[in-house]
């Protein structure tokens, strides 16, 4: 009687981009990843939408395992929508009739920014008030983040007084340290923690990669990546120079860290590093740059519950197409050229 050998588990960490609603993505990705039973993931380092997911992420594998991970997800992203419903930054009419998820010609996009020009948010928003946090509070039980012993997370925000990351782990995490690491500054108060304020993580590490090739074992990163790195056209506008200026900042601290870890690699290979001490990382991606890139920038405040959908689901194909092609490669061999790619 032949025996058919079970495939082992493939060990992976995951690296979770911010980028406002498009986030969705990312939800997608993690939804179809949860149901592979022959991925595991031990880590996830993630900064702000990418610190929500990993929360949310944390918080239904403490509760219920892996549907408990996808239902919160789930809640999350219905619950950011809901608490956008009256917000006045929507698509247009025309933007509507059009198919076009942009809120770029949006009145409420209009004036919020030229408002978040001429106005710091200590002006604009002297109660401080962030809609977010109730949404977080409610669907996110922090106690059961931090009793989740089966993953271990990092979170990224940015130290406002020294420039500096600060990584919030699992044991430390709160609603604070989440909302800081997506705390952008022309939008809303510095988070203080302990007396220290914090802006969003983006502009040190989007995420930061670093906790997962120090603080575990495992050697193969995934990244999950919702931010463009190359616009073929030229900004022109205001608003256009403005939205590439923060895609360049927001992937700069990822393509640093990327040239180190190429660097590890071929120092290794040329036998100028001990690989007693020094780890040689199998590096990953699951992107769909055309189909975000196409989106437009001003889209990540668009959070219709449509549209948060249309972005799981490019994230869920995303996340299928990859494991087809690149499931059995974990453990192996980098699935990514991070020479081409990031240098």
């Amino acid at each position: 009687m032949n025996t058919i050998t079970p495939i082992s588990t493939r060990r992976v960490t995951l690296a979770l981009q911010g980028g406002g609603s498009h986030g969705a993505f990312t939800w997608g990705v993690l939804d179809r990843l949860l149901e592979e039973p022959r991925l595991r993931i031990e880590a996830v380092s993630g900064t702000s939408a990418g610190a929500m997911n990993a929360a949310c992420l944390a918080h239904g594998l403490a509760d219920s395992g892996r549907q408990g991970a996808r239902d919160t997800l789930e809640r999350f992203w219905t619950a950011i929508s809901n608490a956008a419903a009256f917000s006045p930054i929507r698509r247009s009419p025309l933007a509507i009739w059009l198919g076009n998820w942009s809120v770029a010609d949006s009145m409420g996009y209009l004036m919020s920014t030229a408002f978040g020009r001429a106005l710091s948010p200590y002006q604009s928003n002297p109660l401080n008030i962030n809609p977010l946090r109730e949404t977080v509070e409610r669907i996110i039980d922090f106690d059961a983040v931090r009793a989740c012993r089966d993953l271990s997370l990092f979170v990224t925000a940015t130290n406002v007084h020294t420039g500096r990351p600060r990584i919030f782990t699992r044991e430390d995490l709160s609603v604070d340290a989440v909302l800081a690491s997506a705390c952008l500054p022309h939008l809303f108060q510095a988070v203080e923690i302990d007396g220290v304020p914090y802006w969003d993580g983006g502009y040190v590490g989007n995420p930061a990669l670093w906790p997962l090739i120090y603080e575990t074992d495992v050697r193969d990163l995934l990244l999950v990546r919702i931010n463009p790195l190359i616009r073929e056209q030229t900004p022109m506008t205001g608003l256009e120079i403005a939205d590439r200026l923060n895609e360049i900042t927001f992937n700069a601290s990822m393509f640093r860290e990327m040239r180190a870890i190429a660097f590890v690699g071929r120092m290794l290979d040329e036998g100028s590093l001990d690989p007693e001490r020094y780890k040689r990382m199998l590096i990953h991606a699951i992107e769909a740059e055309d189909d975000l890139k196409s989106l437009g920038a001003s889209s990540k405040l668009n959070a219709e519950l449509p549209f948060l959908f249309h972005l799981r689901d490019i994230g869920r194909r995303a996340a299928d197409d990859w494991l087809t092609k690149n499931l059995e490669k974990i453990g192996y061999e980098s699935t990514v050229d991070v020479a081409s790619a990031y240098l």
